[in-house]
């Protein structure tokens, strides 16, 4: 900590009087956190693909391994692929649906969950137990910023219930047979989803 102080110190003294950038940010610092491993808590094997360091960081902290892939949608799709024997979990980050957002370009936003959508039949050709597709916040493109809203959550399995809904957008998941869930709650409706529950009780 004295060192980053010293640091950021020295950078203010030198950019005081610029006119556009005269500090600097400095993001994420902390305490590496005490987190169950998805490994201890779910017996799972999981591993992550992800372009972004952010989620790559949290993916470790969880206890996935990361994997090093290209920075194209199909490039994750190919690796999901290719490494499908080796894992029984996988987390596959899409990160341009939230720049997008970000940029205020709602059809690029569009275009990129279109593209997402072409992949969908491939990764089912793989016969997964369970396929889960939400996102961990709202970016509107009209706000350009992440936001409060609900995300939608889609979940595909031959042991979940069935519903009507037939477009996946926020409105029409929250009409489903999930409703409104918290994201706490979605591993172990997976999980449940996979059998890979133990039973407790009767």
């Amino acid at each position: 900590a004295d060192i980053l102080n010293k640091f950021v110190n020295r950078v203010n003294e030198i950019l005081k009087d610029e006119e556009k950038a005269n500090t600097i940010l400095l993001r994420g610092i902390a305490k590496v956190p005490k987190i169950p491993k998805m490994q201890e808590l779910f017996k799972l094997n999981p591993v992550a693909i992800a372009n972004y360091p952010m989620y790559k960081g949290l993916a470790r902290l969880v206890g996935m391994d990361v994997v090093e892939v290209g920075d194209t949608i199909e490039d994750e799709f190919k690796k999901l692929e290719e490494l499908y024997d080796r894992y029984d979990f996988f987390y596959v980050h899409i990160k341009k649906t939230d720049s997008y957002g970000e940029d205020g370009s709602f059809w690029k936003k569009v275009s990129i969950i279109e593209e997402v959508d072409k992949f969908i039949p491939r990764m089912l050709s793989l016969k997964p137990d369970v396929v889960l597709v939400t996102g961990d916040h709202s970016t509107p493109a009209l706000l350009k910023s992440h936001s409060w809203h609900p995300v939608p959550v889609v979940l595909y399995s031959k042991y979940g219930r069935k519903d009507d809904v037939e477009k996946f957008s926020e409105s029409m998941c929250a009409k489903g047979v999930l409703g409104r869930i918290k994201a706490m709650d979605e591993l172990p409706l997976m999980m449940a989803c996979s059998l890979k529950l133990t039973k407790y009780g009767a």
